[in-house]
């Protein structure tokens, strides 16, 4: 029997350029939000992640899981949206999903925007200059081997 070998990121981070913000507002706002930093796929209807995020900029307090839950069902109802996707395993994992990208924190069993910051300033600090810096320069040293294997 072959062993499989599974290659698994130690981080990833998908970054999309759309067009300049304009009139957009609320919760296609945090949807353009999602899509930007490759928390949501383009077309993809499973989006309880927007509501997730979109309640915790609203509230802009601690919240449980449990709670964040709840609003992100409201959110959906005032939407017009389904429910699917909104099992609680589902919205535990979006918010660790939220965290893994620093911009939601954990504080004992609640959980908030991370110190409870502006997005830009979580995205300039944890994300342009802690992640992408480190994934960049482990891209190099890829590059670097594969030059010394291939071209030299």
């Amino acid at each position: 029997m072959k062993k499989v070998i599974k290659d698994t990121p130690i981080t990833s981070v998908s970054l999309r350029r759309y067009e300049k913000p304009s009139s957009i507002e609320g919760r296609e706002l945090v949807k353009k939000v999602c899509l930007s930093l490759g928390l949501l796929q383009p077309g993809d209807s499973r989006d309880v992640i927007v509501d997730i995020l979109h309640v915790m900029l609203k509230e802009k307090k601690d919240l449980s899981s449990q709670e964040i839950m709840n609003l992100a069902i409201a959110s959906r109802e005032q939407h017009k949206l389904s429910k699917l996707g909104i099992a609680h395993s589902n919205v535990r994992r979006q918010i660790r999903r939220l965290r893994e990208l620093f911009l939601v924190e954990k504080k004992a069993n609640v959980y908030r925007i991370n110190e409870n910051a502006k997005m830009k300033d979580i995205f300039e600090e944890k994300i342009e200059k802690l992640l992408l810096p480190s994934i960049h320069m482990r891209i190099k040293e890829y590059l670097e081997l594969a030059d010394k294997e291939f071209l030299s």
